[in-house]
C-alpha cells in the first residue's frame, strides 16, 4: 500500500530518472474517458455505499470493511469517477483505506465518524476528477504570490463582496480579542478558526457572491449574509491542519484554487439553514458546483464548465 508523502512539495536533490521499463503504473499516462462520469449514479452509488459502512463501523469490522470497499469501488459508477482522477481508482482505493485505518475521532474534524470520513472522501473525488490537470499550491508562499488570486480585504473595503469571513487570528493578542468578543456575544459569529489565506480566484469570488445575493432573497428576515469558512489553502497547510486532527483531504480542491466552504449549523438560529441547503443543492443539480455535507461547514467546488461565465461576471461586476 502507498502511503501519501507528507512533504508539502518535491525536496531538494539529485533528479534520477527512473528506468521506463520500471516506471510505476502510476506515473504512466492514463486514457481518460471520452465521456464524463455519471456523476448522479456516482452520488447515488456513494450513498448506498455509506449505509453498508455504517453498518460496519465497529472496531471488530475491519476487515469486513475492507471487503466491502474493495467490491463497491470497483462498481461501474463508482469506478468511471476514481479512474479519471490523477491517482486512478487503485490511488483512490489506497487512499481511502489509509484513511480509514488512520481515522481517529476529533472535535476539529469534520468526519464526526467513519461513514462520514467515507463520503467526505468520495465526494471530494469529484473535485479532483474535474480539476485533474490544475496545479497545486503547494506552499503558502505560492499562495500568496499568486496572480491568480485576489486579496478579498482589498475588495470588501471597496464594497464588492456580499458574503462575510473572518481572518484566522495569528498573534496571541488576536486570539485574546477573538476569545473575548466569543464571550461577550455568544453566536455572534460561527466557530470556525477562519481564513489563514484572505485570498480566492475571480470566478470563485462570482460565485460566492452570486449565492450570496440568492441567500439574501430567500432567507428569513434578520439572517445574517452568507458566511465563508474556508477558500484557496495551500498544501503545506492542508498538512498543518491534517496534524492537527481535521480531515483534510488531499489532494484537494482547495489547494487547487476552486473549492470554498460555507457555514451551515449557525444559520439553524435563524431558520435559514435549510434554504441555503437547497440553495447550493439547486446549483448542484445545475451542474455548477459539487456539493459535499461536512456537518457545520458545507464544501462547495466549481464545475470547470461554469469558470467562464463566472469569471465573465467578475470582471463586468467588480471590473477589477
Amino acid at each position: 500500500m502507498r502511503v501519501p508523502s507528507r512533504s508539502p512539495g518535491q525536496q531538494p536533490g539529485p533528479s534520477i530518472p527512473p528506468a521506463p521499463a520500471r516506471r510505476a503504473a502510476a506515473e504512466l499516462p492514463r486514457r481518460l474517458p471520452a465521456v464524463e462520469p455519471d456523476l448522479d449514479a456516482y452520488r447515488a452509488a456513494v450513498a448506498d455505499l455509506l449505509v453498508e459502512v455504517g453498518a460496519l463501523a465497529g472496531a471488530t469490522s475491519t476487515a469486513a470493511r475492507q471487503v466491502l470497499i474493495d467490491q463497491r469501488l470497483r462498481e461501474p459508477a463508482i469506478a468511471a469517477v476514481l479512474d479519471a482522477t490523477p491517482s486512478g481508482l487503485v490511488g483512490a482505493r489506497e487512499t481511502l483505506l489509509l484513511e480509514m485505518a488512520r481515522y481517529q475521532p476529533s472535535e476539529r474534524s469534520s468526519a464526526a465518524d467513519l461513514t462520514a470520513l467515507v463520503r467526505i472522501y468520495l465526494l471530494s473525488r469529484i473535485d479532483v476528477m474535474w480539476w485533474r490537470d490544475a496545479p497545486t499550491y503547494r506552499t503558502d508562499v505560492q499562495v500568496n504570490q499568486s496572480a491568480d488570486l485576489v486579496d478579498l480585504e482589498w475588495l470588501r473595503r471597496r464594497d464588492l463582496l456580499r458574503f462575510r469571513y473572518q481572518e484566522q487570528p495569528t498573534t496571541l493578542f488576536d486570539r485574546g480579542v477573538r476569545a473575548l468578543r466569543r464571550r461577550i456575544r455568544p453566536g455572534a459569529a460561527p466557530q470556525t478558526a477562519g481564513l489563514l489565506f484572505r485570498r480566492a480566484r475571480r470566478e470563485m469570488v462570482a460565485l460566492l457572491n452570486d449565492i450570496a445575493r440568492e441567500f439574501t432573497v430567500h432567507a428569513p428576515a434578520g439572517t445574517p449574509p452568507l458566511w465563508v469558512t474556508s477558500l484557496v489553502r495551500s498544501a503545506e497547510h492542508q498538512y498543518r491542519l491534517r496534524r492537527l486532527g481535521y480531515a483534510a483531504m488531499l489532494p484537494s480542491g482547495h489547494c487547487l484554487g476552486w473549492a470554498a466552504d460555507v457555514e451551515m449549523t449557525w444559520f439553524d438560529r435563524f431558520g435559514a439553514r435549510d434554504t441555503l441547503a437547497e440553495l447550493l443543492l439547486a446549483r448542484q443539480r445545475a451542474g455548477e458546483v459539487n456539493v459535499v455535507d461536512e456537518g457545520q461547514a458545507w464544501h462547495l467546488c466549481l464545475a470547470p464548465g461554469a469558470r467562464g461565465r463566472l469569471r465573465r461576471v467578475y470582471e463586468a461586476e467588480l471590473g477589477v
